[in-house]
């Protein structure tokens, strides 16, 4: 009788441990949320399907924000003619002018959202530590988050291997 509890407890655990690990890979759709951009146009969610995206929550005054942002302008550059869009959303608490004026002077070549509201933020899982970090499929799927700067070579392995996706 005690095996037979044994052999039901090890099942359970695998089961468990089963439908954990597809919890885990299976993509949830991005949020609905609609961005304000710098030039005070809008775009939303729906806007990013068909491409891969990059959405980054990110603060002027938060050091690896500012630092990694290179290698998110050279990702961009890399994989943009490519299908590949790239959307940074400026925390609530950044002023506005802080933004404007690091995207003016760094020449950022992607969408840049104020997040004036935090609604965006929040619509993403409440988001609180900068940066964080957002990879959606062509389907509108988030695949990946990074909290802190990405692993920048195998960001580039999952978007070439997204971008091949149909």
């Amino acid at each position: 009788m005690k095996k037979l509890y044994s052999f039901a407890a090890v099942a359970a655990l695998l089961a468990a441990g089963a439908f954990g690990y597809h919890a885990m890979v299976a993509s949830t759709p991005a949020p609905d949320a609609r961005y304000v951009l710098l030039d005070g146009s809008t775009v939303d969610t729906q806007a990013m399907k068909g491409r891969v995206t990059l959405v980054n929550f990110w603060a002027t005054s938060c050091v690896t924000c500012v630092a990694e942002m290179p290698r998110i302008i050279a990702t961009h550059d890399k994989y943009s003619s490519q299908g590949y869009d790239t959307l940074a959303v400026a925390m609530q608490y950044d002023p506005p002018s802080y933004v404007v004026n690091f995207a003016e002077t760094r020449k950022l070549p992607f969408r840049v959202a104020i997040d004036n509201t935090g609604s965006v933020a929040k619509a993403w899982g409440d988001i609180q530590l900068t940066p964080t970090t957002f990879v959606v499929n062509k389907r509108g799927e988030i695949v990946k988050r990074y909290v802190g700067e990405p692993d920048f070579a195998e960001l580039h392995r999952l978007i070439e291997k997204l971008l091949a996706e149909a």
